[in-house]
C-alpha cells in the first residue's frame, strides 16, 4: 500500500471515531490503504496457495476468516480442481461472510469453534490450508490428511507486531514474546507425525500513519490487545496520536513463517 500522510487538520477525536466505525468482518484490509503498509512475505501465500489447488482433489481451509484469500486462490487456479472444497470458520460475522463469498465457487463453509476438533472423517483431504491460523491443532491436521497429503498454511511468527503491542500493554514476558516460534511449531507438527518439507521465516516492516488505522487494526486483530476498546486505552491513543504527528508514522514488524508439511505415506512412529 502507498503511503500517504494524515490529513493535518483532523483531529484526534474525528480520528478515532473513524477507526471505531468501520466493519471488521472478514480479512479485507483494503481500508488500511493510504493509512498503514505491511510488507508481504516473499513467498506470495495466496498465489502459492492457487498453485497447490490445481494439483489438489479435496482441500480443507482452516479459519478461513472471511473466505477472501480461499476465494483468491480458487479465481486464480484451475476451475476443475480441487473436485471437493471445504473451510471452515469459527465467527458468526465471518460465517456468514465466508459463505455469501465461497457458495458460488460450490465451497462449503462449516462453522466449527477454533479450538473443536475438527467436523471431518479421518483422512478425508489430501491439501489442508490455512492463512493464520489462531493456533495450529496439529493431531487434527494429521488425521484429516490422507496418507501423502500436504498441510500447507502461513501462521503469525513470535512477537509479531509487538511494538504495538508493548505501547499499549507495556513490556511482556518472555513466554508471551516467544510464544508462536516456527522451531516449536516444527516439533509439534513431527510429534504429531508429520514431515515438514519447507519452513521459511520472514521479519516485515510494517508503519501506521494515522491514529484511526491503529484503532481498526486493533478492533480487527482482537488477540493483539486483548479486549481493546478506545474508552479503555484513551490516554495510549492520544500519546501515539501525538508522536504520530509530530515523528511520522509508528513502525512496528509483523513476523510470518510458511509450513510446508506432509503427512507420510505409512504411518511413521510418534514420539513418546
Amino acid at each position: 500500500m502507498a503511503p500517504e500522510h494524515p490529513q493535518p487538520h483532523r483531529t484526534f477525536e474525528d480520528l478515532v471515531a473513524e477507526g471505531a466505525s468501520v466493519p471488521t468482518e472478514g480479512w479485507d484490509f483494503s481500508w488500511f490503504e493510504g493509512r498503514a503498509s505491511e510488507a508481504r512475505p516473499s513467498w506470495g501465500y495466496a498465489t502459492s496457495m492457487a498453485g497447490r489447488l490445481r494439483r489438489a482433489s479435496a482441500v480443507l481451509d482452516i479459519q478461513t476468516g472471511g473466505g477472501e484469500v480461499l476465494d483468491f486462490a480458487l479465481a486464480h487456479s484451475d476451475p476443475t480442481q480441487p473436485r471437493l472444497a471445504v473451510a471452515t470458520e469459527g465467527w458468526p460475522p465471518n460465517v456468514a461472510k465466508a459463505t455469501a463469498l465461497l457458495r458460488p465457487r460450490g465451497v462449503a463453509v462449516v462453522a466449527a469453534p477454533e479450538d473443536a476438533p475438527l467436523p471431518f472423517a479421518d483422512g478425508a483431504f489430501d491439501l489442508v490450508v490455512s492463512r493464520h491460523p489462531v493456533r495450529p491443532h496439529w493431531d487434527e491436521i494429521a488425521r484429516v490428511l490422507q496418507p501423502g497429503g500436504t498441510y500447507f498454511a502461513q501462521h503469525v511468527g513470535p512477537a509479531s507486531v509487538f511494538e504495538l503491542v508493548e505501547h499499549f500493554l507495556g513490556p511482556q514476558p518472555d513466554d508471551v514474546r516467544e510464544g508462536r516460534r516456527p522451531d516449536r511449531e516444527r516439533a509439534e507438527a513431527e510429534a504429531a507425525g508429520l514431515d515438514v518439507v519447507d519452513l521459511r521465516a520472514e521479519r516485515l516492516r510494517m508503519e501506521f500513519h494515522d491514529i484511526a488505522a491503529v484503532v481498526h487494526f486493533l478492533r480487527k486483530v482482537v488477540w493483539m490487545v486483548p479486549g481493546f476498546t478506545v474508552e479503555a486505552y484513551e490516554p495510549q491513543l492520544r500519546a501515539l496520536h501525538e508522536r504520530i504527528r509530530a515523528e511520522g508514522p509508528f513502525v512496528a514488524h509483523s513476523t510470518r513463517h510458511l509450513f510446508d508439511a506432509r503427512k507420510p505415506d505409512s504411518p511413521s512412529p510418534r514420539h513418546p
